[in-house]
């Protein structure tokens, strides 16, 4: 029996200054010039991805299953945001990450993004075949 290549307790973290590109307005979540929902998902969900990417074996990946997000605070274009991911718990191909995004010691986000470990190729060829 191999050691599974994912262990609760890792962790990575990335960072983003916000520019005009990555407001509400820009990118179609509202009408305002501040760091839209979809964006901090994104910066969430890249931060899951660098926790597992050193360790991914070769021929996988992981893809998002499910998220639960709580956009806390605004964020103005020029700000730099810290998104935190921790990997909680691992169930068979089951990740769990708890996420933050902190602007300096403001909480702008937090919540939980759940994804799965799957083959790389057969993934692929599935989503071609959907279309």
């Amino acid at each position: 029996m191999h050691e599974p290549p994912f262990a609760p307790g890792l962790t990575a973290r990335v960072e983003l200054t916000v520019t005009d590109a990555d407001t509400a307005q820009a990118v179609g979540s509202g009408d305002v010039p501040v760091l839209g929902t979809p964006r901090v998902l994104a910066l969430a969900e890249a931060a899951t991805v660098a926790a597992t990417a050193t360790r991914m074996p070769a021929g996988q990946t992981t893809v998002g299953l499910r998220v639960e997000l709580d956009h806390r605070a605004p964020t103005p274009v020029g700000r730099t945001v810290v998104a935190q991911a921790r990997l909680a718990k691992v169930d068979g191909r089951r990740l769990f990450f708890e996420v933050t995004v902190t602007d300096g010691g403001e909480t702008v986000a937090d919540g939980r993004v759940d994804r799965v470990l799957v083959d790389r190729q057969r993934f692929l060829e599935r989503a071609s075949r959907a279309s």
